[in-house]
């Protein structure tokens, strides 16, 4: 076994899995430990006891941490139970976690290079009659180790702090109840959405509904829109109705509409009832291919500002306007009657304009717009201009709504890959 220095040793989960437990003497054997049971703490696990699993009909043992008299590389030795002669069956306790039937052989996303790996053994320190769990063994070392075959240990062990390795609590996805990731909740958050939509290809069915479930309803919506048909089918035959309604307020008509072209009809027709009339009107629309034109695919977020404001003026109404990022891509200019369209100025050159200089001073006049165009026609206009979002205009010029290029391109790359 692996020794420290000092009053602490380090321990492999998989090295002790059927070591023998004895009480007080090495011919006292009671059983060999099947598993190891941790409670989930704020920085690393400790474990609360040792779990022993007799088979043949027999009633398990749980044997609490604070019993544990010294681990030797032959047994491990144990104080007698407080009562009686038998220690007593396992009963599981919110915020535990089995070391073996929850962690060995999961799958974990490493950050790095965002591939998926498995854990395939686990760290632990022993110090001061403790045990807490330190990193996770994602090495074919630690395969060899759990099959008994260390002596063929050739490379270097791959090991990641347990501080970027958090179990997700599954709501209704699978029955072990954890999947482990390499981020916390709040880190998945900050992970782009493409990222996310990436990661879910490589998991199994039960662990992208994990994954998932740990998303708010807008990264959620966010993801969802950028998964493949086949990960956006799996997820939606997994989600509770008020979980689909939240995301589904979250989402662009046009999203909705891609999203809806790759679900089986009956989805289709059960998923449009959580959507509001007007969204559900608009998504059929879309659907039928009869009205799927710029303006009835257009949203209704943008910010426009008058040709005489100034460059602080509008940076002051992009701050306080509490939007999206990919909303706030250009500002469009309106005359004084605040609806005809004037202009538009990006982003870049505003932030780049000193604070004093009128939006006309800077606007490009010829906007390229949209007005009755169909989908394939909105796509061509992207593919030629690369813009971010085209304006969507009636036939005097009045600024209806945007159009944004993820919305349309994505379902344009759906319909391909269908």
């Amino acid at each position: 076994m692996p020794q420290g220095t000092g009053n602490f040793r380090l321990i492999y989960f998989s090295e002790l899995v059927k070591r023998p437990i004895c009480i007080g003497k090495i011919k006292n054997r009671i059983g060999k430990l099947t598993d190891v049971v941790f409670a989930l703490t704020e920085s690393y696990p400790e474990a609360v006891g040792i779990y022993i699993y007799h088979g043949w009909g027999k009633p398990t043992m749980f044997i609490p941490w604070t019993k544990v008299l010294k681990i030797e590389d032959d047994a491990i030795f144990v104080g007698p139970p407080e009562e009686g002669d038998k220690y007593p069956p396992f009963i599981d306790q919110q915020g535990w976690i089995l070391l073996d039937k929850h962690l060995m052989g999961r799958t974990i996303v490493d950050m790095d290079d965002r591939r998926v790996e498995v854990v395939n053994d686990l760290h632990l320190i022993e110090s001061r009659k403790r045990l807490i769990l330190v990193h996770v063994d994602i090495s074919f070392n630690g395969f060899l180790r759990r099959w008994g075959l260390e002596k063929f240990h050739w490379v270097k062990d791959d090991l990641i702090s347990w501080k970027y390795v958090q179990p997700l609590s599954v709501e209704d996805a699978v029955s072990t109840d954890k999947v482990s990731l390499s981020v916390t909740r709040k880190q998945i958050h900050n992970l782009p959405s493409e990222d996310l939509a990436d990661i879910l290809e490589e998991l199994s069915n039960e662990e992208k509904s994990a994954l998932f479930s740990a998303l708010n309803s807008e990264k959620a919506a966010e993801t969802l829109a950028d998964a493949e048909p086949r990960t956006q089918r799996q997820i939606i035959a997994n989600l509770r109705k008020e979980r689909a309604r939240n995301i589904f307020s979250e989402m662009t008509i046009p999203q909705l509409a891609a999203l809806f072209s790759v679900l089986p009809h009956d989805h289709v027709s059960d998923m449009m009832k959580l959507l509001t009339s007007e969204q559900a009107e608009r998504v059929s629309s879309i659907l039928s291919e009869r009205e799927s034109t710029a303006k009835g695919m257009m949203s209704g977020i943008f910010l426009t500002m008058p040709k005489k404001a100034t460059v602080a003026e509008a940076l002051a109404k992009i701050r306080q306007s509490g939007m999206e990022p990919e909303v706030i891509s250009y500002i469009y200019v309106v005359d004084d009657n605040g609806t005809k369209l004037a202009g538009v100025v990006d982003l870049r050159e505003l932030v780049l304009s000193a604070d004093n200089t009128a939006l006309d001073e800077i606007m490009a006049t010829h906007v390229v717009t949209a007005e009755d165009d169909t989908q394939e026609d909105l796509a061509e206009l992207f593919a030629k201009y690369h813009y971010r979002m085209i304006p969507v205009v009636d036939s005097n010029d009045n600024i209806l709504g945007i159009i944004q290029y993820n919305d349309i391109m994505k379902g344009v790359e759906t319909r391909i890959k269908l």
